[in-house]
């Protein structure tokens, strides 16, 4: 039977009784884990085989490993990274894309030893002046060019590692002068604007399996609501930006949205979203979607069936040689700290 059309967090490093009563009664499509969920790498391994134990499935497990600032894996099991921006605008053009290749191949042979099998990267948001650090301190380059191009050498390498990318925050999150965690942005800039620029690496990048949406309202598509909750926001995502691909939530929970969380799920749903994501763990919370948000059928089953298909095995790889090679290229300044084995 089809899951609940749903991806959810969990509350800590060992999977609860409830959580398991829960995940068995109603099996949401995914998991994803956070920095609270991370101990030891044997740790957290159980916790991902457990929980896919309980939902009876091998379901999609994600994280938000990017590296920088946004990075739920840390020393001194895994690799810690600089900010991307940092390495990258400090080499030629040729040896920024090898440098980016190498990075997400390693970030992605670590998920995939944990039997994590989706990272919700590359982030194609484009920066400009008035942008919240939130963006900022996370972008893969300077304009939308640079960023596109980046951002599918980010995707190819960590599909080489076995792990589905997601590319986010679409339809862009870069004129955003506020962090959607905490409150709601507002988008004032022209259509023919965000289309030139903030929407450039979406297309570019419209054929990965899965996208995740951007809080925010641009008042040139729908001034009323944010995008997740948008009809016209997602048909824009879909025709005009032309990705057919199973479209994610940003996390139900933020601060942007307003409503309880079952209501603006099920909105997000109606408006065209195929799968909400629920992150913080909360019980309570959880159960109110299992409630309310049904299991996948019609495009967002077939969409989410092609996700799960699209999950590739993993390429051979020499971890310690990828090592090398990286902090030759950028230097031991610049360079990603010695973690843990991967595969």
């Amino acid at each position: 039977m089809p899951r609940h059309a749903m991806i959810v967090g969990l509350s800590g490093t060992d999977l609860t009784e409830e959580e398991a009563r829960f995940l068995a009664a109603h099996p949401p499509w995914g998991l994803i884990l956070f920095a609270r969920n991370v101990d030891t790498p044997e740790r957290l391994k159980t916790l991902v085989a457990d929980a896919r134990r309980a939902i009876g499935a091998q379901v999609p497990v994600l994280i938000d490993q990017e590296g920088g600032r946004v990075a739920r894996l840390r020393p001194p099991q895994w690799l810690d990274w600089p900010r991307l921006i940092d390495t990258l605008s400090a080499l030629p053009p040729e040896d920024a894309a090898e440098a980016a290749a190498l990075r997400f191949r390693l970030i992605g042979n670590e998920l995939i030893a944990l039997g994590v099998d989706v990272d919700c990267m590359p982030m194609l948001d484009v920066p400009r002046p008035a942008s919240h650090d939130i963006i900022t301190d996370r972008v893969m380059g300077r304009d939308a060019v640079e960023i596109a191009r980046i951002g599918q050498i980010a995707a190819d390498a960590l599909k080489a590692s076995g792990v589905l990318p997601v590319i986010k925050h679409i339809p862009g999150h870069g004129l955003a002068t506020v962090d959607s965690h905490l409150d709601l942005p507002r988008v004032s800039a022209r259509l023919d604007e965000l289309a030139a620029v903030d929407f450039m690496p979406f297309r570019a990048l419209n054929g990965e399996a899965m996208a995740m949406t951007a809080h925010i309202v641009y008042d040139a598509i729908d001034s009323t609501v944010p995008a997740t909750l948008s009809p016209a926001a997602i048909a824009h995502i879909r025709e005009t930006i032309g990705f057919d691909g199973l479209l994610m939530t940003d996390d139900i929970s933020m601060k942007a949205l307003k409503g309880p969380v079952a209501t603006d799920a099920m909105r997000a749903l109606d408006a065209g979203c195929d799968i909400v994501l629920h992150c913080n763990g909360d019980m309570a919370e959880m159960v109110a979607l299992a409630e309310v948000v049904p299991r996948l059928t019609g495009r967002a089953l077939d969409r989410a069936a092609a996700a799960e298909a699209a999950r590739p095995a993993p390429e051979p790889f020499d971890r310690e040689t990828a090592l090398r090679q990286y902090r030759a290229l950028v230097g031991e300044a610049s360079a990603a700290t010695k973690g843990g084995p991967g595969v």
